[in-house]
């Protein structure tokens, strides 16, 4: 199964990285290459303990939906999202935010596993970690910016 870590420095309170981090609007904003946008559940604001929300997101040309769930909660601390129902075997995002005295360290611990066997896996060396890695990079830049200005 792999697994990407990302640790991202942002000049602002842990607070304000947790809170965009968990919102719905944000998201969407921060994943404006894949067309990504909330269909099901929590469609707008701040997401907490137990809420799911379903994305329709357009992956390698072709439109998915993906449902998640907030499974771990600790503000401003951590918090922690799975896929309950989509494409992939299994996704677990662990989401850090250890505060500095100049910002937020924010930490990304992301494991996926494809579909179909060894297919999949296949998959998973070949491009799909690589794809996820961006993926999430550009997201925690946008989450980055907007933290930073204050938004």
């Amino acid at each position: 199964m792999p697994m990407i870590r990302l640790e991202t420095f942002i000049a602002a309170p842990a607070e304000r990285c947790f809170d965009l981090s968990l919102d719905v609007d944000a998201h969407s904003q921060s994943t404006a290459q894949t067309q990504e946008r909330p269909i099901a559940g929590v469609t707008s604001g701040l997401m907490k303990l137990g809420d799911t929300v379903t994305w329709e997101a357009k992956h390698f040309g072709v439109r998915q939906h993906l449902t998640s769930k907030i499974t771990a909660y600790e503000r401003p601390r951590h918090f922690t999202d799975e896929m309950v129902k989509g494409i992939f075997q299994s996704i677990k995002h662990d989401h850090e935010f250890i505060s500095q005295p100049t910002g937020t360290l924010m930490i990304d611990i992301f494991a996926f596993q494809a579909p179909l066997g060894p297919l999949g896996r296949l998959a998973e060396t070949l491009f799909l970690t690589r794809y996820m890695k961006k993926f999430l990079i550009i997201r925690n830049n946008y989450l980055k910016q907007a933290a930073e200005a204050g938004e």
